[in-house]
């Protein structure tokens, strides 16, 4: 399986514009600029994106090893924190944050242990090589 997205970039970096969009068409010519990475702006952003992808995948790891273990989920939401270090135009680490509805069955320990496992085994947490960080609220 292979997924695609496209990004197009016109001008320079500062003034430059440019669009991103996804094989899907969920992106389809989203703008994206200096203003929209790096002050605010209506667009989007690289690391927004990867935000977006990895609390995607995580919270869709936490139901998947939820149901391996005989439970069905409730309420899962996650917010990915990037944390970007503009002196060196880096990405230095990302928190997750998962706020989660209690579960029949499913103490706040083997939860945590099931969110911390859905952490380190999730794709898109396996292809980062910054560290990743957890908080678990589960109530």
């Amino acid at each position: 399986m292979k997924r695609t997205a496209n990004a197009h970039w016109n001008g320079n970096l500062k003034e430059g514009k440019g669009e991103i969009s996804s094989q899907s068409t969920v992106l389809n010519q989203t703008p994206y600029s200096f203003k929209t990475r790096f002050e605010s702006g209506i667009g989007t952003n690289p690391e927004e994106l990867i935000a977006a992808a990895h609390a995607g995948c995580f919270t869709m790891s936490v139901s998947a090893t939820l149901e391996r273990a005989g439970f069905l989920a409730n309420d899962l939401n996650t917010e990915a924190i990037i944390d970007l270090d503009m002196a060196n135009l880096k990405i230095t680490g990302i928190h997750l944050d998962l706020k989660a509805s209690l579960i029949d069955g499913v103490s706040a320990e083997v939860f945590q242990q099931i969110a911390e496992g859905a952490k380190a085994n999730c794709i898109v947490s396996r292809a980062l090589s910054v560290p990743v960080t957890l908080s678990v609220s589960y109530q």
